[in-house]
């Protein structure tokens, strides 16, 4: 039974607000808008990742050394500053420069979350219960992302456009910046300070201790695999999620209903759409650890959750490409749906792995890891795209992810 107290709620709190990232359903549509092509919204992409892996490393030095709680306050700031420059400009030179900025953002936070979140149930004796726990605030963060849908179809309907979304996430992050503040500082973690020395030697030194911890998690072949499988399917899931988008616009301006609306129309479709699939991702997040027990291991759950996502990638390109759009977008949903069964899972597997006095550089790692395969897939991705179609496209990238499952595979720990 988890602990539902007051820090509980916090955290739940923060996957909420989180989560109300109002662009999130309209991201690949606000680009083509502008007139951007699917190769260019691919570099963006890539950009912010090719960065946030570039930062990945010092920001979990930076978490592990001198606290989490000023990581995620600074991971607020740059998520903030990021929106306004999408909201005030138009030029891909700037937009690249925002991305940028979101990708310290992701860098102070990914992998630091969820190490304060480990440390809290390891401090209270329950940490048995990580994939549960994780599993609800991962729920909170998808229902953020179902009401955000909803808000985010409201302010582009009424505005007629869709850069509406970015000056309103401002607000909820802002909220975000101040529920930091009242966290507890026992989930700053165990912060290294050194005494009668300068502090750039004091960074040095706390810098050379996480590099070591670092290289020794590559020569646990189990834990590499473990990186290697999440960071994988995650990739693929966030180079592929978005093209739901164009593939839900032509659904709805191809269906004899709202005609009166015009292109309008489509932002309702779109909107309810993402409202019941991150209605269906919260359920599934918390149901992780059932869907887990189904199977004889952790270890099973992964793998075949993992080539059921990649095949759902395959066939929904198939779909796409026949013109099946409704099935495609329910393989849509089975994709979102997997993710989020998933992830507390592979949170949970290297937790079992890793010294948790490392777990933020740890996970940092893991996020790494996926942004390199973000950054290669999806220019990729908007190539094919532009050359073939979106079908062929999602065909392609699938292929290519899916080849590589045997050298991702989990293993289970052998006994002793």
């Amino acid at each position: 039974m988890i602990p539902k107290n007051l820090q509980y709620y916090k955290f739940c709190t923060y996957g909420f607000l989180k989560n109300l990232r109002f662009f999130d359903p309209f991201i690949i549509l606000f680009f083509r808008e502008i007139g951007f092509s699917f190769l260019q919204i691919g570099t963006l992409f890539s950009i912010r990742e090719i960065s946030t892996g570039i930062l990945e490393i010092p920001t979990g030095f930076f978490a592990d050394s001198y606290g989490r709680k000023l990581s995620m306050i600074l991971a607020f700031v740059s998520y903030i500053f990021s929106f306004m420059i999408f909201y005030f400009f138009s030029s891909f030179g700037l937009y690249a420069i925002a991305m940028i900025l979101f990708a310290f953002g992701e860098a102070f936070r990914s992998g630091t979350h969820k190490a304060m979140i480990l440390d809290y149930l390891k401090m209270n004796g329950v940490l048995d219960c990580k994939v549960d726990y994780y599993g609800h605030t991962r729920g909170a963060s998808q229902f953020g992302s179902a009401i955000s849908a909803l808000i985010a179809g409201a302010l582009v309907f009424f505005a007629e456009s869709y850069r509406i979304v970015f000056i309103a996430s401002v607000v909820p992050y802002i909220l975000g910046l101040l529920l930091m503040l009242t966290y507890p500082n026992s989930l700053n973690g165990e912060i290294s300070r050194i005494e009668r020395t300068s502090f750039w030697k004091g960074v040095l030194y706390n810098i050379k201790g996480t590099i070591k911890n670092f290289i020794s998690m590559f020569k646990n072949p189990m834990l590499l695999r473990a990186f290697f499988n999440s960071a994988s399917f995650d990739g693929l899931f966030k180079t592929v999620k978005d093209y739901l988008q164009p593939i839900l616009k032509t659904f709805a301006l191809s269906i004899p209903i709202l005609v009166s609306m015009g292109e309008r129309r489509s932002t309702i479709i779109i909107a309810a759409t993402y409202f019941i699939l991150f209605l269906i991702t919260s359920y599934s997040s918390r149901k992780a650890q059932a869907f887990s027990n189904k199977f004889k291991s952790i270890t099973r759950a992964i793998n075949i959750s993992y080539m059921l996502g990649v095949s759902a990638v395959i066939i929904a390109g198939v779909a796409t490409h026949f013109d099946v759009r409704i099935l495609a977008i329910l393989l849509f949903v089975l994709l979102y749906s997997l993710q989020n069964l998933r992830r507390p899972m592979n949170v949970g597997f290297i937790s079992e792995n890793i010294d948790s006095k490392i777990m933020a550089t740890g996970l940092s790692v893991e996020t790494q890891l996926k942004t390199i395969f973000i950054a290669i897939l999806s220019p990729i991705m908007g190539f094919f795209a532009d050359t073939f179609g979106i079908g062929v496209a999602l065909c392609l990238i699938g292929v290519l992810v899916g080849m590589g499952y045997s050298f991702v595979k989990v293993r289970e720990k052998k006994k002793k």
